[in-house]
């Protein structure tokens, strides 16, 4: 997003803090603002019309309000009101703004539960199941399956292994990719859930399991060198042969004996 979007953005967040203070709100309101998402993807001209520039933002918000009044709760209708009021630099951003709000209160009805670990866990293992499975991934990310087949497979699946806040976000994330691969949607939620307070993702790949207290000492070292809390999702690859590697967003932190030993055949064949 540019400058604009940015700020609105970021004021924004804070709108939703407000919305979901009160307990029970937020599982709701992540559902009534996904809805919202799927009605302005739909409906470009709508889209249009909620951030026009030319109009002022009191009848912006007016809009929104009159079209969601009696459809969704309170909570939502105020903050839908208050994004359409906001200034954007394009009709998509609004879109894309509210879906950002919808997953952080889906993270926030987690945090509230107490299983905001076991999301981040969850959407972890299953993107990665996505990602080593093609025919999952071909039915989950076709765009003529019809919705509910998706659902139906999904259930299958997750219902009754994964907490309600997976379901919703990987649900989402199949049935309105909005553009996205399926990898790319988790990917982004999961990023999402992570910032829901202010927690890094490393993925760390070693050739054996970490033990608890590795896995301690790790996220403690690597949140005193970045400034954050970070969350640890670990991948067991032989390929590392010892050692360890780290990847935190655009950091790599390479420290396995296979990069050693490709550092060493370089360098001989030099």
């Amino acid at each position: 997003m540019r400058g604009a979007s940015r700020a609105s953005l970021s004021e924004a967040r804070d709108w939703l803090v407000a919305a979901v203070h009160e307990p029970g709100t937020a599982a709701g309101l992540s559902d009534e603002l996904f809805a919202v998402v799927t009605l302005l993807d739909a409906q470009p001209p709508l889209r249009r019309a909620l951030t026009d520039p030319t109009r002022p933002p009191a009848a912006r918000t007016r809009l929104a309000e009159s079209l969601l009044q009696g459809k969704v709760s309170p909570a939502a209708v105020d903050l839908v009101g208050k994004l359409a009021g906001a200034r954007w630099s394009s009709p998509a951003d609004l879109a894309t703004a509210t879906e950002q709000l919808a997953v952080l209160a889906a993270a926030a009805a987690a945090s509230e539960a107490r299983q905001l670990d076991d999301v981040e866990d969850e959407l972890f293992r299953f993107g990665q199941l996505v990602a080593g499975n093609p025919q999952l991934r071909s039915a989950l990310s076709s765009p003529v399956a019809p919705a509910e087949l998706k659902r139906q497979l999904l259930d299958t699946l997750l219902a009754g292994k994964v907490t309600d806040t997976t379901m919703r976000l990987a649900t989402q994330a199949a049935v309105h990719p909005r553009g996205r691969s399926l990898d790319a949607s988790l990917t982004e939620y999961s990023r999402l859930v992570a910032e829901w307070r202010q927690r890094l993702i490393a993925v760390v790949r070693v050739a054996v399991q970490l033990s608890e207290s590795e896995r301690d000492r790790l996220a403690s070292a690597l949140a005193a060198a970045f400034g954050h809390d970070i969350h640890l999702d670990v991948l067991v690859d032989p390929g590392v042969l010892g050692g360890i590697s780290v990847r935190i967003g655009d950091e790599f932190i390479d420290g396995s004996v296979a990069s050693r030993l490709a550092a060493l055949r370089r360098k001989l064949a030099a």
